[in-house]
């Protein structure tokens, strides 16, 4: 394959990721025009965001499995066609059942698209020099796809209407299935047989574990229904495990858990996202709430730090990794992370932006940047090469189930400092300043995790061998 071509073929994936990522937050702004027209109440609002995420973490693993099986192109065009066909039923719903459901099938394309991005990414560019380019490129793709997300949600929603956001999905995803037998690259499927069982049974282990959690605020996380739900997430994933230790073609080998960088490296994803996303989130409802900024000016607001980490991600985190390896610049990356936390833990209800959120939030972007990229490069060339879907579908699961679990809390914390007292300034700073906290002892129990877990050979830019079968690890590679 010809070197443009193959650069061509990661902005696709690129773009696949950006989709992915700006699906969780165009929406938001949305919410309101869609309650009306569609008639949801205030508790099943929510759901056009959860029927989205719930799905999408449910069926990550699947997704990595299928296109183990059945080749990574070919289910990266199927999750197209099946994004294109829920965003057209979610452009067109009139009702909030023909809603949720587009809403969900947007959800299961999504969970098919992402792992197949990653498998055809390490399949253009591993072993390549240019590895650690394309995955920051890829990982930039991610805060680009949010905030992008919250801006044109609020320009669509302002100068069009709410189906027009949905309406966004069909050219694009038009595009990326006639681009993709193009420009990508025909891996053949592997041999073997799809663990159907194990696969419904951690789906739906998964689906109760973020229903569960993104649940919980609302009704309680001492409810019984929240309980039974968890409980149930935790027997099935538990029945999962017991059924996979004793199959011979499970859908997961769990001794690749056994990798000690595999598992350091998703546990570094799982707490990036657990306190990356509620910062965004909480950040977006100051400068909205307590500010009192319109959509697009909050969208805007966002940008300086969405620049800041496509920069870093994409020209100095690659260089960083080959110079001091990725453990530093993970375990560093979750302190900076952590430090742009608790700053903005002090805004206030009379603040402004350039005081009390534009500083604090280029220094949690600089610890975002400098974590994600090798905790993700790390995680995929971690695995066997069969099992780059699998690879990918783990870390993509690990960042989205961090991302629900940490927001799902943080909104528990920020409700009982005060963040439900809509029009009282003081209050709703209150509640966001103690999700930022909170948020902030989340990165830095990550820091410290890492640096316990995390083992690596002496010398800078080296990784520790995990098993005869792993592919060039991201950090030997030169920039």
């Amino acid at each position: 394959m010809s070197d443009t071509r193959r650069w061509a073929a990661l902005w696709v994936i690129a773009l696949a990721q950006f989709m992915v990522i700006m699906d969780t937050s165009i929406i938001g702004v949305a919410l309101p025009k869609m309650r009306v027209d569609l008639g949801f109440t205030a508790e099943s609002l929510q759901w056009v965001f959860n029927a989205y995420v719930v799905v999408l973490g449910g069926l990550l693993l699947l997704g990595g499995r299928l296109s183990d099986l059945f080749g990574a192109r070919r289910m990266f065009a199927t999750g197209w066609a099946v994004l294109l066909a829920g965003s057209v039923v979610s452009a067109v719903a009139d009702s909030v059942s023909v809603e949720l459901v587009g809403r969900a099938a947007q959800g299961a394309g999504s969970a098919l698209i992402a792992p197949a991005a990653l498998t055809l990414l390490m399949t253009l560019f591993g072993g390549t020099s240019d590895l650690p380019k394309a995955i920051a490129l890829y990982g930039a793709a991610a805060p680009a796809g949010g905030t992008a997300g919250v801006f044109l949600g609020g320009v669509i929603t302002e100068w069009l209407s709410w189906p027009w956001i949905f309406w966004l999905y069909v050219p694009i995803s038009i595009a990326a299935l006639i681009a993709t037998p193009l420009l990508m690259p025909q891996p053949s499927g592997r041999r073997g047989s799809l663990d159907l069982l194990g696969a419904v049974t951690v789906t739906a282990g998964l689906t109760l574990a973020v229903l569960g959690v993104v649940r919980a605020p609302q009704i309680g996380w001492d409810s019984g229904t929240t309980l039974l739900t968890l409980a149930g997430a935790v027997l099935l994933i538990a029945a999962f495990l017991g059924l996979e230790a004793t199959l011979r073609n499970p859908l997961i080998r769990l001794k690749i858990f056994r990798t000690p960088l595999l598992g350091a490296a998703n546990l570094a994803q799982i707490l990036l996202g657990a306190a990356w996303v509620p910062m965004w989130y909480f950040l977006n409802l100051y400068l909205q709430q307590v500010l009192g900024y319109g959509a697009f000016a909050s969208g805007a607001a966002l940008l300086p730090m969405t620049v800041l980490i496509m920069v870093l991600m994409v020209a100095v985190a690659p260089r960083l990794i080959v110079r001091f390896g990725p453990k530093p610049l993970i375990v560093a990356g979750l302190v900076a992370l952590s430090a742009g936390l608790l700053w903005l833990s002090f805004v206030r209800p009379t603040g402004n932006f350039a005081v009390d959120v534009l500083p604090a939030s280029l220094v949690a972007a600089l610890g975002q940047a400098l974590a994600f990229i090798p905790s993700l490069g790390t995680a995929l060339s971690s695995a066997r090469p069969e099992e780059g879907g699998l690879a990918a579908g783990i870390v993509n699961t690990a960042y989205q189930i961090g991302s629900a679990l940490g927001l799902a809390a943080m909104t528990a914390v920020a409700a009982a400092h005060g963040a439900t007292h809509f029009g009282n300034r003081p209050d709703l700073t209150d509640g966001y300043s103690a999700a930022f906290t909170g948020a902030a002892s989340i990165a830095v129990a990550g820091a410290v995790l890492v640096a316990a877990l995390f083992r690596t050979r002496s010398g800078p830019g080296t990784a520790a061998p995990a098993d005869q079968h792993r592919t060039q690890p991201l950090t030997v590679i030169d920039v």
